[in-house]
């Protein structure tokens, strides 16, 4: 009897011994792979990172940290006159008053006209439906250059069916050099990413339960009632991932601000690519790497909105992507 008590305590014991071995194997092995995780993510994170770094310490070089060979990202005696002259020679408060303006409209218009046409292609039966959807999904995938020689010629001699001519002596109207080409483009369903915004919509109306718009049908809602009053309060997080990708793409818009020549007053990035040679001109800065650290200011300063939107939108965002389709 008391060998078996022995052999059973031995045996418990044992056990024991090896449920905590294997405990701290397992918590051994939880620690490498997180540290693991930790190492590639902070890596990766700094290789595509590491030239933002780069530009924001260099925006705080003074002359002297601009020469000396042994400094990298930390300034020994950084300046904010970079970011003094560059807000001076870039009339940034102006510019960028004009451009929020600018850009706030453009993504009213997108809203309003591809919330339409997705609720349109999700919900109504017409001719031609899939070709047109099928246009639809050929603008997200066409490459912008492949246009861009009709759309200069286009505005530069607009006249839409001849009717310019009736009010114009029988000339076409120059739209170049105005915003009018790009808010004409948004208001018909053309304009920056104005296809993947109709495809979100799309998606998203899809996916609410046709129940809630039968339900408004029995109280008498028309069809545009039904729309604006059940349908859209519903997809508010497609509303909300498609404004800040408006927003931010808009914002970051090079493409149609060059090919229309908008305007230096209304595109901050107009007014970077010229503030190099603006701060030689004017100021006498002959040295490029001494100019260049001015360009890298006004850079940051034209991210700084977008970080700034980032940081307070980042949750509603995620959670309208995860919720709009668009990663289905």
């Amino acid at each position: 009897m008391k060998n078996t008590i022995n052999r059973i305590t031995s045996i418990t014991k044992s056990t024991s011994f090896g449920s905590a071995r294997g405990h701290m194997e397992r918590k051994l092995r939880s620690f490498i792979f997180a540290l693991f995780r930790t190492v590639i993510i902070i890596g990766t994170s700094y290789v595509i990172l590491s030239p933002l770094i780069g530009i924001i310490a260099s925006s705080f070089f003074s002359n002297e940290d601009s020469y000396s060979p042994v400094v990298y990202l930390i300034p020994q005696a950084p300046t904010f006159e970079r970011y003094r002259l560059a807000i001076l020679r870039m009339d940034y408060f102006n510019v960028l008053g004009n451009m929020m303006l600018y850009v706030i409209g453009l993504t009213i218009i997108q809203l309003v006209v591809c919330s339409m046409a997705g609720y349109g292609f999700a919900r109504f039966n017409f001719p031609f439906k899939k070709i047109l959807f099928a246009f639809v999904i050929v603008t997200i995938v066409l490459p912008f250059h492949m246009i861009m020689y009709p759309l200069y010629t286009t505005f530069q001699n607009f006249t839409p069916f001849g009717l310019m001519g009736l009010f114009n002596d029988g000339n076409s109207v120059n739209l170049l050099g105005t915003p009018w080409p790009v808010f004409i483009m948004t208001l018909l369903g053309t304009g920056l990413r104005s296809g993947l915004y109709i495809f979100i919509f799309t998606q998203f109306f899809r996916g609410l339960p046709k129940e809630i718009e039968e339900a408004a049908l029995i109280d008498g809602a028309g069809s545009f009632r039904t729309f604006s009053q059940v349908m859209l309060p519903n997809a508010a997080p497609a509303i909300v991932t498609v404004t800040i990708f408006s927003v931010v793409w808009q914002y970051n818009d090079n493409f149609y601000g060059r090919l229309f020549n908008v305007g230096d007053n209304i595109l901050l990035s107009r007014r970077i690519s010229t503030l190099q040679a603006t701060i030689a001109n004017v100021d006498a800065v002959r040295d490029p790497s001494i100019s260049t650290l001015y360009v890298y200011a006004g850079v940051v300063m034209m991210i700084l909105p977008l970080l700034i939107i980032y940081v307070f939108l980042q949750k509603y965002l995620i959670e309208g992507i995860e919720r709009s389709g668009i990663v289905g």
